[in-house]
């Protein structure tokens, strides 16, 4: 039970991460043109 406890702790913080890591992508990137689907950063 435990373990399943810091997967979903572990899971929840990459998800948050990888949200905040978008968030200041778009930032970062809002004035450039960037063809859609681009993925960065790569």
């Amino acid at each position: 039970m435990l373990e399943d406890l810091i997967v979903a702790a572990f899971n929840d913080a990459k998800a948050k991460s990888e949200a905040a890591v978008a968030e200041k992508t778009q930032a970062l990137t809002a004035g450039l043109p960037i063809p859609p689907g681009m993925k960065l950063p790569f």
